[in-house]
């Protein structure tokens, strides 16, 4: 009678998952490097040019790409450890910009949200307001500022609200659209199983629009960081745009360099948290899509 052992195959003997594991950890930090050089290479290639073209230039009005990192080191991170290597002036710039750029974001979210919702769950509602929301979203931005500074004067108040006024129009109107765009078929199930009111739009409106949402708030945190600046650049005297106005008058060039190389990598540095935070909470999302598939 033959008997029947428990032996694994002499290869999964005595550890080898272990080894397999070790053995997975160097191929993930060589796929992460592979994947980082597939999509910084250019970035490289195109700072490389830069730096000797402007060295072959010698156009003072261009400095090299070393110089005006060299700057910005100096300008904002070249302070101790106790403050994150920020300076005093990086606090002092950072400062007024940040809460100026997410307050101003945060009331264009919230309202841009509660608003769209009302408008989206509502046709007549919709069909009223579009004439005034086509006309609104119309107005550069920009142009009101004279406007808000007559009734708000200078200072946090005009700033913010020029930042809402400009970035609420993506987040409202991608959540109109995605509440309007909800199944019927989920909320004729949600009439079914009685599920109305407050509950209707926690479980089934606010799950199925989040996509479109998330979309208008990332598009919107673009132009916050924009019209922070411009918000800036008029009678301020803190905060980035500030610096920036303050530098070009004085002609000091790789100052005025460094802030504007600065504020790109503030907008690659936002859209990459907003892109973790939304894979996060939207991970459920992405489930769905490939079960559907």
């Amino acid at each position: 009678m033959s008997v029947l052992t428990s032996e694994r195959p002499s290869g999964e003997r005595h550890g080898e998952p272990g080894k397999r594991g070790r053995r997975g950890a160097p191929a993930l930090a060589l796929a992460i490097l592979t994947g980082a050089a597939a999509r910084l290479w250019l970035i490289v290639l195109l700072t490389a040019g830069w730096e000797v073209g402007t060295r072959i230039a010698k156009d003072p009005f261009f400095p090299p790409p070393s110089t005006i990192l060299r700057v910005m080191h100096e300008i904002w991170f070249s302070g101790p450890v106790s403050q994150l290597l920020l300076t005093d002036k990086a606090i002092d710039d950072f400062r007024p910009s940040f809460i100026n750029l997410f307050g101003g974001w945060s009331l264009a979210a919230a309202g841009g949200v509660l608003l769209g919702i009302v408008i989206g769950r509502s046709r007549a509602v919709g069909e009223i307001l579009d004439p005034l929301l086509q006309f609104g979203r119309s107005i550069p931005p920009p142009t009101l500022i004279p406007f808000f500074i007559v009734i708000l004067d200078l200072g946090t108040p005009m700033q913010v609200t020029t930042i809402a006024f400009g970035v609420v129009w993506p987040v409202l109107l991608n959540t109109i659209d995605g509440v309007r765009t909800v199944d019927s078929l989920q909320l004729q199930t949600a009439r079914v199983f009685d599920i109305t009111g407050a509950q209707r739009l926690r479980r089934i409106i606010l799950p199925a629009a989040a996509p479109k949402i998330f979309a208008g708030l990332r598009v919107s945190l673009g132009f916050a960081l924009i019209l922070m600046v411009i918000s800036e650049l008029i009678g301020s005297t803190t905060g980035i745009g500030a610096h920036l106005i303050n530098s070009q008058q004085s002609l000091e060039l790789p100052e005025m360099w460094a802030g504007i190389v600065l504020l790109g990598l503030l907008g690659c540095l936002f859209n990459a948290i907003f892109v973790l935070v939304e894979r996060r909470l939207l991970s459920w999302h992405r489930g769905a899509r490939r079960l559907d598939s």
